[in-house]
């Protein structure tokens, strides 16, 4: 079950949860409107279905080098239920397995800054508040 690899400059949001298409829907219309470039290469397929972080860190891990990807945000039950669609930010490379939940109006500006190598993962992971969410830096 290799990840796909995200398009030029975004970053991938993988479908992990099928149980509500309409809330799927929701989330990407909010990707959509949370900034005027393509953010995210977003990825629904069933077989990723329940996928969990242990997983994907076990096909990150038997990929090629050149193919492997540095982080991946997840679309679970929890992004497609909150009002802010929290997404399931989950590092893969540099602190494999370090997670934490990033809302979709914040998500194009870290997905750019990744993508460019601006900030790394761990900036945003150590940003995030005592819920384990990232809110932006200093507004809370």
């Amino acid at each position: 079950m290799p990840l796909p690899q995200p398009h030029d400059l975004t970053t991938l949001v993988l479908r992990t949860d099928f149980g509500d298409d309409a809330a799927w829907e929701a989330l990407c219309a909010a990707l959509d409107g949370a900034d005027e470039h393509p953010c995210a290469t977003r990825v629904s397929d069933p077989r990723f279905a329940g996928v969990g972080v242990r997983a994907l860190l076990a096909e990150e891990s038997a990929a090629a080098e050149d193919e492997r990807i540095c982080e991946v945000f997840l679309a679970d039950a929890t992004a497609l239920a909150g009002p802010e669609h929290p997404l399931l930010a989950v590092d893969l490379f540099t602190e494999p397995g370090r997670t934490f939940r990033v809302p979709v109006r914040r998500y194009p500006e870290m997905s750019a800054n990744l993508s460019i190598a601006n900030m790394d993962f761990a900036e945003y992971a150590d940003a995030a508040d005592a819920s384990g969410t990232f809110r932006g830096f200093g507004d809370g």
